[in-house]
């Protein structure tokens, strides 16, 4: 059996998209920049997927700026709120993905800002009295918070983060990759001026990701070249991408509810499997369903001789799955996700992703073949 349980990583392309994608790729060719016919049509199917993603999200076309996925987006957010509002300060924390990780850290290198970042506990949520501190001390932050950890699953209330942020004047950017098409996102109503999507993450395409930039915000171009994206990101666009990413949401958001009962089963069934066939199972992250991402499960095995070669041999069976430990010597830096939240470096841990072409046979199997490679005593 192949099972593929990396869909944190990313998501098979569901075969609608294609679809739709397909005249964009054979017979659509022009260039959307041109004035011709041939041009303007698909023009016309960029702001199309445009129109649409900013119903879906409750906003309007004009806050919506294709990117080359979350990454790109996460850079331009953060560069653009620093070179444009002159921020000096950045609120963030040590969990964040690298794509703001990375950024924050290459700003502090570079003297533009201090960072400060926010008290975890052990299952990675913010210590809100500690971020409240923070705001009221550092004046025109930029705060910088995923809504879901892409490696252990524990969900923010970026809802409340955002109405803490308005309150002490700061700017809030989310990183919304791993939510976005799994959970709905009402942007009129949610204080967060810049959130992020990729579509690779809900059943799109790779390589075309997008923006939200509230009007209230006007950052400077993201790539200097040609007027695409209202003359803020220079290039020739990614057209089938974009007709992609609109059409992955749209489907995300109409099957939802039917996903996400789904998927959260065949998460509930593994716990339980794994809870009944390991004496001493630790789960990584939040793992109660209001709290977590319903895609996500990171779990930390017993250590065992087996554990540095369970992702190879769980691999050799047939099972996709990723993973990191703790940090247990200065040569082995492990997982900044596990080390923020002070895992077990002693654990093997492994994430387990899901999404809705998941089955209950895969999960079985899967802890069938843990069961095997690791020989744990039953409870």
């Amino acid at each position: 059996m192949k099972v593929y349980f990396d869909n944190a990583a990313t998501t098979p392309l569901d075969p609608e998209v294609f679809e739709v994608m397909k005249p964009l790729m054979l017979d659509m060719y022009g260039n959307p920049s041109s004035t011709h016919a041939h041009g303007r049509e698909v023009r016309t199917k960029i702001e199309y997927a445009r129109r649409t993603v900013a119903e879906l999200l409750n906003t309007v076309p004009a806050e919506i700026f294709f990117t080359s996925g979350g990454t790109e987006a996460d850079n331009t957010a953060i560069n653009g709120m620093v070179n444009a509002y002159d921020v000096k300060h950045i609120i963030t924390t040590s969990i964040e993905h690298h794509a703001v990780g990375h950024t924050v850290d290459k700003l502090v290198e570079l003297g533009k800002v201090k960072a400060s970042y926010v008290e975890l506990d052990a299952q990675g949520h913010l210590n809100m009295d500690h971020l409240e501190e923070l705001l009221k001390n550092n004046p025109n932050s930029l705060v910088t918070i995923m809504h879901a950890n892409n490696e252990i699953g524990t969900k923010n209330d970026i809802e409340k983060i955002g109405e803490m942020a308005t309150e002490y004047g700061a700017t809030f950017h989310s990183d919304t990759v791993q939510t976005m098409g799994h959970f709905k996102h009402d942007l009129k109503s949610l204080n967060c001026q810049f959130v992020v999507g990729a579509a690779h993450k809900f059943h799109g395409p790779k390589g075309v990701g997008f923006l939200r930039v509230c009007n209230s915000r006007k950052i400077g171009r993201f790539i200097e070249g040609g007027g695409q994206e209202r003359n803020r990101r220079g290039g020739t666009e990614n057209v089938y991408g974009i007709v992609g990413l609109a059409k992955a949401l749209e489907l995300a958001y109409s099957h939802m509810d039917e996903h996400r009962s789904h998927v959260q089963s065949l998460k509930d069934r593994m716990i339980e499997k794994l809870k009944a066939n390991f004496s001493d199972i630790q789960f990584n992250g939040d793992i109660n369903p209001e709290s977590s991402l319903y895609t996500v499960l990171n779990v930390s095995f017993p250590p065992h001789e087996n554990n540095g070669m369970l992702l190879f041999s769980l691999d050799i069976n047939g099972i996709s799955a990723s993973g990191g430990s703790a940090c247990s010597s200065g040569a082995n830096t492990g997982s900044h996700v596990l080390n923020g939240i002070k895992a077990d470096p002693n654990r093997q841990g492994i994430r387990f992703s899901f999404s809705k072409y998941s089955t209950a046979e895969e999960v079985d199997y899967t802890v069938e073949k843990l069961v095997e490679i690791l020989s744990p005593v039953a409870v």
